[in-house]
This record gives structure tokens, C-alpha cells and sequence, in this order.
């Protein structure tokens, strides 16, 4: 009999607690004896033949959560049966079912040679040979089959699994989450580096115009004749990088965490992430500079993103150009503006919303001179084309406004 005939008659008869393991074997009572790795007919669905032990272990614990299970089989470092196979397999093992498609019709080629324990010698012997004492010559001795050891079936008895597809993907003592944290980390500070090269540049850029100026201005005073000042491009707008506004408030969907995902990379990422990623004990950046990248344009325009105006100064004031609405009035309380006219001719706002949000969250916005830009909830290859919306609506506003 074959090691998955005998389980499963055993396991019918309810008698798996005869089933004793000595050493490297398994004892069936006195009826049958196999090596413990000994490879059963039963093949699961992702193609190998489950060894005895795996089968013996699983149907001893069966009643166990299959997460429980898999922990159980882990820890005495044995192949465990895998969730597909389970219903089927004890089906077949406690005679619910009489065959299954899962059975090789013909037995693993261990098994055969695992019904009779190989000899302990490693040589081959047969009846004549003389190293056996006959007690009486005369008398015939009865016929004895001859007994080859199956090498192979002896390696297969030292076998030990090492290695499953699912414990190969564990990964012991090591935190996932910490990884991506400091991955996170990294960008970010890269991204810092980036942003601060970028305003020494435009801070140099701004000390070299403000020299021309004053050249100009020296020539003005030996000169009496009248010369044209030299302008900063976007002037009219006030001198400097330009401003973008956001909320301070966790409601809306763009804050100064997200934002420069969304503007620079065309990737909508939740505020809580973010705020999650960040290094314990960080504070909230006062100030983030962003750059459009969506384009193949070579120049690069620069822009601050802040999220407390309360602070500026007129000059301040000056140099902001856009803002991401909420959609509250509190949001423009204290603004050195009359009403809603005035801060949307001079500035222009976004709303950016879920497209499947109800129109009442856009109900007052809509009255005002804003665009209002739609994001999904789930497609973010979306993201990229709401940004760039955003970057040619505010392109254009600013070219209208330094023509004004």
C-alpha cells in the first residue's frame, strides 16, 4: 500500500493516533512503515507532490484557522498545504469522496520502496550468499527475494525542505514600513536640496537685475536725458518669486504637504499620507517651492507655496498670483482685498474637487471666478492631465497680467 492510500484509510477508520513517528519514519500501527519525506501520489495545484509528514501534519490539524495553521507548519519548518487544496484534500482523506483528479494514477517513486525500510547495509546481498550460516545443508532453504537498496529513496529520507514560496517571501526582522519611511526621507531631502538651489539661483539671478538697475540709475544721474528702467519680466506682479496659496485646513484635498507631488510629478497623494511619511517631531514647512516639470519647455519657472498669509507684507501681497480655495469665507478673512471681485481679478483661484463629489460641496465656488479643476478618487494616471490644467490656466493668467 502506498503512504496516501494508508493516511486516508487510517484517517477513515479514525485511528491517526496510531500513526507514530520514529526517527525518520512513520509506523502505521504494525501494518506499514515510510520515510517521514516520502512523497505521496497527491499532487497540488501549483504542481508538487505533497510529502507524507505535510499531510500527516495537516490532517492532525486541520481544524485550525488557515493563517494559524501556516504559522503552526512554519515553526516545525514544514511544506504546508496550500488553501486550494485543503477542501479538496480532506474530502479525499476522510472517504467523503472515493478519487480525485489530484491523484497520480500511478504512485511517486519513493513510495514503493518506502513500504519496506531499506536494509542498514549498504551492500546488496542475496540468498547464496555465503556470509549467511546454514544451519542445515542438507535441508533446502525456502526461496528469499532478492533486496537491491533504492539509493535514491535513501537521499530522499535525508531530504529536508529549506525553503517554501511563501517563506521565501517573508522577511524576518525587518520592518517594510520602516523602509519606505526612509526611502520617503530621502526624496524629501533631496528635494529640499533641489528647492534650495533653486532660490540661490533666483536670489542671484535677482542681485545681478537689481545691479543693472542701479548702473541705470548712475547713468540717469550724469545724464540728464531721460532712460528706460530696467523691469524684472512679470513686474506687474510684484518683484520676485511668484506666490501660490493653500488652505491651511485639513478638508481640503491640496495642502502645502501634497502640493508639490501634484504640481511637479502629476500625482494626487492624500495629505494624511504625506503626513504620515514625514520624520517624527517634524514640523509643518512654512514654505515649499515648486516647479513646473510636466512639460518639455527648457525654461523653468519657479513659484513659493504658502499656506499662512496672515504675515505678509505688501510686497508680499504683491507677488501671490494663485490660490486653492476651500470653498469657506473664513478662508479670506483679514485679505487686504474689498470682496470676492477684487481677490479673483487679481488672483487667480482653483478649486480642486473628487469628480464624483456632489455639487453642493462646489455650490458657493461656482459663484465665484474660480476653476474649478476634478480629480478621481482611484485613477491617478488622471492626475497628470488635472495639472497641467492648472499650470495653463495659471501660465495664462500671469501673461495677461504682465501685459496689463
Amino acid at each position: 500500500m502506498d503512504p496516501l492510500s494508508a493516511l486516508r484509510d487510517f484517517t477513515i477508520r479514525g485511528e491517526l493516533d496510531r500513526i507514530v513517528r520514529s526517527g525518520d519514519d512513520f509506523h502505521f500501527g504494525s501494518d506499514y512503515s515510510f520515510p517521514c519525506s516520502a512523497e505521496t501520489a497527491y499532487r497540488s495545484k501549483q504542481g508538487s507532490l505533497y510529502t507524507l509528514e505535510t499531510l500527516v501534519f495537516f490532517v492532525r490539524h486541520h481544524h485550525l484557522k488557515h493563517t494559524d495553521y501556516l504559522q503552526s507548519s512554519r515553526l516545525r519548518r514544514l511544506p504546508s498545504v496550500t488553501l486550494p487544496d485543503r477542501k479538496p484534500l480532506l474530502d479525499y482523506l476522510h472517504g467523503r469522496v472515493s478519487s480525485s483528479d489530484a491523484i497520480d494514477l500511478l504512485p511517486p517513486p519513493s513510495s514503493a520502496a518506502a513500504v519496506a525500510p531499506p536494509s542498514s547495509s549498504v551492500e546488496e546481498y542475496r540468498p547464496d550468499d555465503p556470509a549467511i550460516p546454514d544451519d542445515d545443508p542438507d535441508e533446502p532453504r525456502p526461496p528469499q527475494p532478492d533486496r537491491v537498496l533504492d539509493y535514491v529513496s535513501l537521499i530522499r529520507t535525508l531530504e529536508r525542505p529549506l525553503k517554501d514560496r511563501e517563506s521565501l517571501l517573508e522577511c524576518r526582522n525587518r520592518d517594510l514600513y520602516a523602509v519606505l519611511t526612509a526611502s520617503t526621507r530621502r526624496e524629501e531631502e533631496r528635494h529640499r536640496l533641489e528647492s534650495q538651489q533653486r532660490k540661490d539661483g533666483l536670489v542671484a539671478k535677482t542681485r545681478l537685475i537689481g545691479a543693472d538697475n542701479a548702473a541705470v540709475a548712475t547713468a540717469e544721474d550724469v545724464d540728464s536725458t531721460p532712460k528706460p528702467k530696467m523691469h524684472l519680466k512679470g513686474s506687474k506682479v510684484g518683484e520676485g518669486v511668484p506666490i501660490i496659496l493653500v488652505p491651511s485646513a485639513s478638508q481640503t484635498l491640496i495642502t502645502i504637504y501634497n502640493v508639490k507631488e501634484f504640481l511637479e510629478d502629476g500625482v494626487f497623494v492624500p495629505s494624511e499620507a504625506k503626513m504620515k511619511m514625514m520624520k517624527p517631531g517634524s514640523a509643518k514647512p512654512d514654505c515649499v517651492t515648486v516647479q513646473k516639470k510636466l512639460s518639455r519647455d527648457r525654461a523653468v519657472a519657479a513659484y513659493e507655496v504658502r499656506d499662512k498669509p496672515s504675515g505678509f507684507k505688501p510686497d508680499d501681497w504683491d507677488r501671490v498670483v494663485a490660490v486653492f480655495v476651500l470653498g469657506k469665507e473664513w478662508q479670506f478673512k483679514d485679505w487686504p482685498f474689498k470682496d470676492h471681485v477684487e481677490i479673483f481679478n487679481k488672483i487667480i483661484g482653483f478649486f480642486v474637487r473628487f469628480e464624483d463629489d456632489s455639487v453642493e460641496s462646489a455650490k458657493i465656488v461656482k459663484q465665484w471666478n474660480v476653476k474649478i479643476i476634478s480629480i478621481s478618487k482611484n485613477k491617478r494616471h488622471q492626475d497628470r492631465a488635472a495639472a497641467l490644467e492648472v499650470w495653463d490656466r495659471l501660465e495664462e493668467f500671469m501673461r495677461s497680467r504682465s501685459h496689463t
